[in-house]
């Protein structure tokens, strides 16, 4: 049986002299105790030798990180002796040292020996090390040293690396002027208009000695698909799993002449094969006989099966593998049709309304993010209603936890292949990694139910149309044959059982734009950039892949990373946290459309820009999800940050859920009801019914003043909606028109949470100034508090991150005709003064800043 040797500890951390000189800040460091899974930075830091990051403007100070050279060392004095000290019998016949993630441009040397070489960070390595530790371990015993064989991992600076390429190269443009394209390494790292720039090194994924005999298993890869009884989809009966499993094993040199067995095992059912003497492949076939079929989150359950793989000889067990796999058939439906080229994602035979959001790196220093992390952030999208994540291609290839976690909970995974945002060179070495990259993910990641789709980047065919890329490159090589040849190839010949889409946007019909409406996949970001939000119902995208609106992380996020007093929106601090161009510029304008020109002081700036932000989305995702099943979904950017920054985020860098999380919950609700305008002032409600099940309900829509929430014109619909439909609704006009637009409201009732239409934007609203009795009660550990209005009061938040850094609340931006009540739950609140709960800037409503009457 093989033995892992795991080499977490023991490690510290050195930066080394280039050409004999070193960056004056690294001059004094010495040698420092380094954590492994970790990176140069959180060393530093965790020794108070760096501020940190994310506080103010230190990230500014420590670009030098990245332009130095470190060495992590370790003894594996204990570890050799005790592989030498086995008896014979049990002594391994090979050690390989197997390194999970290596951050970027290493060289690898044990005892003195160098084993092994890298340039990748998404990729894993493995060297043989057997006889450098025998080696070793044997000139320390001659020598009467005691510290035994060591381990050093030296790593270059990986800004020399891609500036060298760079230089070699030419220059190939992107988004930001970092040379990200000109090596294999998380491109946001070097800065993002959401991300810092900390240019790390360091071994980044676990660690390890793998001491074995005979064989191993080199590559395990299932393809999991469904054998149909008929032509359709769905859970018919005599359904069956299949699961071809291609193994590849390696032998030592004494294990070649052995006869080796394999065993694999799923639902119960159990195949063997051999491998002659000299073979080192083989290929498996199991078939589950009406297999629980696993599908995403409110489409059905997502029943998992344990795939066991053994590799043994003489009855002698070498190896096993194991993951959970899941029975499905996953497909992007992509064609031609009246309207243009569409794009759906089908599991199990069914278009699968998408409600997504695109996830970036959980922090600027992955290493920092485990299971528990990822639990969080995962069960709060799941909670947003969301139901696909798409990894962004800047960033990285997930953990294990994060594909497991998705596929137990039912989370589709789009995955883009690592590239983003610029044109990339297609010659070695960069190209030899590209293909080596892919392959290993392709091979890692295949065993994931949740594993919907593969794409080849984010926006790169996009930008060489569009950005100005062209005359750069002078008819060089960009990345397209990657995205067009190479990716795609290997996504057939190793996962042909998930579907290819060459990027993100992209347009599946030849001649046509990449980013164009009616085909393919699109990205919306001319709202964000140029437009107000209400220009998202200009565009009738197929599929949304992409789009959003800025606003602040929570105030306590903010407050523990910036130290300005005051806190301004214009504030150092502030601006810093702010890496959008004209990011704030852009939240003015918005806040100018809707709010009023003014001066707007920080409270009602950063309230203001957060309810702008959910009520943008809002309206995007209402605008997409009415045109279902024309537009098949929408996924927006983003879920998470990745530290404390104003960006597109639904949930911010500390974690906490900001107003546009709490309407993502509203939007992506199975039966939802919203207000459509239609032409010459017209209005159509529209419900979606993203249920198996037909929806019978009875609409009210009602025109009412504000004032007191009486009805001035009201009609009633009996409706049924269609299993996994969507319906249009006309309003009559004689509701749908408004006598006063500053002082009435439209509301839709009897369709689960209510739908609101106002007749104007909040600056030309006679909003009342806000009067409510509140009620609060101590709930265990938590606090209930209990709103009343006694005036139309809108989008009323609980900002309890004020008060308390660990309290957070149940609901946000609820609004309330007079008479009506409704009840905040704060989790934690117990502790909290009621007083300060209930009073500005913690109650908050739009009625606080903008109202015109008493």
């Amino acid at each position: 049986m093989t033995s892992w040797i795991d080499l977490t500890e023991g490690w510290t951390l050195t930066a080394l002299p280039h050409e004999g000189t070193l960056p004056e800040p690294a001059a004094g460091l010495g040698t420092v105790a380094a954590t492994v899974p970790g990176c140069v930075h959180t060393d530093l830091l965790a020794h108070g030798l760096v501020e940190d990051p994310y506080r103010d403007d230190n990230e500014t100070r420590l670009g030098w990180i990245g332009r130095t050279d470190w060495r992590y060392t370790r003894s594996l004095a204990g570890e050799a002796a005790s592989l030498a000290g086995a008896d014979e019998a049990a002594r391994a016949e090979r050690v390989d040292l197997v390194c999970e993630g290596l951050d970027t441009v290493a060289a690898v040397r044990v005892a003195g020996r160098e084993v092994g070489r890298t340039e990748n960070m998404h990729r894993s390595y493995r060297f043989d090390v057997t006889e450098a530790l025998a080696r070793g371990a044997a000139a320390d015993g001659a020598d009467g040293g005691t510290h035994g064989p060591e381990l050093v991992v030296d790593f270059a600076s990986p800004y020399r690396y891609a500036e060298g390429h760079k230089e070699r190269m030419g220059p190939y443009p992107g988004a930001y002027d970092e040379p990200y394209q000109y090596v294999r390494k998380m491109a946001c790292n070097f800065g993002w208009d959401w991300g810092p720039t900390v240019v790390t090194s360091g071994i980044w994924r676990p660690i390890r000695l793998h001491a074995w005999s005979t064989a191993r298993l080199a590559e395990v890869r299932p393809q999991v698909g469904v054998v149909w009884p008929g032509t359709g989809g769905g859970s018919p009966a005599g359904v069956r799993g299949r699961v071809l499993l291609h193994v590849d094993v390696e032998r030592t040199g004494p294990g070649r002449d052995e006869v080796l067995e394999l065993t694999a095992e799923v639902g119960g059912v159990r195949v063997t094969a051999e491998a002659a003497p000299g073979e080192c492949r083989a290929v498996l076939e199991l078939e589950v006989p009406d297999p629980g079929l696993w599908w995403p989150r409110g489409h059905g359950d997502q029943p998992l099966y344990d795939l066991d793989v053994e590799l043994s000889a003489r009855g002698r067990v070498l190896d096993t593998w194991s993951r959970r796999i899941g029975f499905r058939d996953v497909a992007v439906h992509s064609a031609p049709d009246a309207h243009g080229t569409g794009f759906g994602i089908r599991v199990n035979g069914r278009t699968i309304l998408v409600k997504g959001a695109n996830w970036i790196p959980d922090d600027a220093f992955p290493s920092r993010v485990g299971g528990d992390r990822y639990r969080e952030r995962i069960d709060q999208a799941c909670a947003a209603g969301v139901n696909l994540l798409r990894v962004w291609g800047g960033g990285i290839y997930e953990s294990e936890d994060f594909y497991g976690i998705c596929s137990e909970l039912g989370v589709l995974v789009w995955q883009d292949f690592l590239f983003a945002c610029a044109a990339y060179p297609e010659e070695d070495p960069l190209a030899a990694e590209v293909e080596a990259e892919a392959r290993e993910a392709v091979v890692r990641l295949a065993p994931h139910a949740s594993l919907a789709v593969w794409c080849g980047n984010n926006e790169n065919i996009w930008g060489h149309e569009d950005w100005g890329w062209k005359p750069v490159l002078d008819g060089r090589p960009w990345g397209e044959g990657y995205y067009l040849d190479v990716l795609p190839r290997v996504v057939a010949e190793l996962d042909p059982t998930r579907p290819y889409w060459p990027g993100s946007p992209y347009s599946d019909a030849a001649g046509v734009h990449p980013n164009d409406a009616a085909h393919g996949t699109m990205h919306l970001w001319d709202v964000w950039n140029d437009l107000d939000y209400t220009h998202y119902r200009d565009h009738r995208p197929r599929f949304a892949a992409e789009f959003g609106y800025q606003a602040p992380p929570a105030y306590a996020t903010l407050r523990a990373a910036v130290g300005d007093d005051p806190l301004t929106p214009v504030s150092p601090g502030v601006l810093h946290h702010q890496k959008a161009i004209d990011g704030n510029g852009k939240l003015a304008r918005g806040l100018e459309a809707h709010f009023g020109d003014r001066a707007w002081d920080f409270d009602d700036w950063h309230y203001l820009t957060q309810v702008n932000q959910a009520r943008a989305i809002t309206l995007g995702i209402e605008h997409f999800r009415a045109m279902w099943p024309y537009c098949t979904g929408s996924v927006v950017w983003q879920l998470n940050d990745c530290w404390p920054v104003t960006s597109w985020a639904a949930v911010d860098g500390a974690g906490r859920r900001k107003p546009l999380w709490y309407a993502l919950r509203r939007v992506h609700a199975d039966r939802v009801a919203t207000v459509q305008p239609a032409d010459g002032g017209a209005l159509t409600v529209v419900l979606g019914n993203d249920t198996d099940e037909e929806w019978t309900t009875e609409l009210t829509v009602a025109r009412r003043a504000a004032a007191d929430g009486g009805v001035l014109a009201a009609g009633t619909h009996a409706v049924r909606v269609a299993p996994r439909g969507a319906l249009r609704v006309p309003v009559d006009a004689g509701v749908a028109r408004a006598g006063d637009p500053a002082r009435e409201v439209l509301t839709v009732d009897g369709a689960g949470e209510r739908a609101w239409w106002f007749f104007a934007r909040d600056r030309d609203l006679d909003y009342r100034k806000p009067e409510f009795d509140v009620d609060t009660r101590v709930d265990g550990a938590d606090l209930r508090v209990t709103v009343r209005a006694r005036v139309l009061v809108r989008d009323l938040v609980l900002n309890v991150d004020r008060l308390s850094e660990r309290a957070s609340v149940d609901s946000g931006l609820v609004t309330l005709l007079p008479g009506e009540e409704h009840t905040f739950v704060v989790r934690g609140g117990a502790v909290l003064d009621a007083d300060a709960v209930t009073a500005p800037p913690v109650l908050r409503c739009v009625n606080d800043t903008l109202a015109t009457s008493v």
